[in-house]
């Protein structure tokens, strides 16, 4: 299977969101995109980094980047989540783990003393070209989206994108 290379293209994609949107690499080209990737709905981690997103969307729409969660939470998990929080941006259900296996952030982990396989959190910062130009795994939440942000603002003014 391909996956996503620092400073190359990245793999097509098409998925489905919430608010019953497709999503593809054909319709997000043009304008930059993050997708972060997280373990589960309602979860506190999983909760704080979705409202950090929220908090900093207007800030992301200025640079006229997408902001994308994706995790293998069902639709319904997400519609739910979603609304809860009034998260102003789409959430990708991806039960099939294609999109988590195309990023490689599907990890071993420990989980009550046994070993699980789960998303280690991550995101993905994809230029207007397609191209992935910044990644972060393992992060902490904590002044993560503002991270993100300080990032694509410096993509735009190198880029101009």
């Amino acid at each position: 299977m391909t996956q996503t290379i620092l400073g190359k293209k990245i793999p097509t994609f098409t998925c489905y969101a919430t608010r019953e949107k497709k999503i593809s690499t054909k319709e997000l080209r043009g304008n930059p995109f993050i997708l972060y990737f997280y373990p589960r709905d309602n979860t506190p981690g999983c909760t704080q980094e979705g409202i950090d997103f929220r908090d900093n969307h207007a800030q992301f729409k200025s640079y006229k980047a997408t902001v994308l969660g994706v995790s293998r939470d069902s639709m319904q998990s997400h519609e739910k989540f979603r609304t809860k929080y009034k998260l102003p941006f789409d959430l990708i259900s991806d039960s099939n783990e294609k999109l988590c296996k195309l990023f490689n952030v599907i990890k071993e982990k420990n989980m009550y003393g046994r070993k699980v396989l789960g998303i280690e959190r991550s995101t993905f910062l994809i230029d207007s070209e397609g191209i992935l130009r910044h990644e972060w795994r393992k992060i902490k939440v904590g002044g993560h989206a503002k991270e993100v942000l300080y990032t694509l603002k410096d993509l735009h003014t190198a880029f101009g994108k």
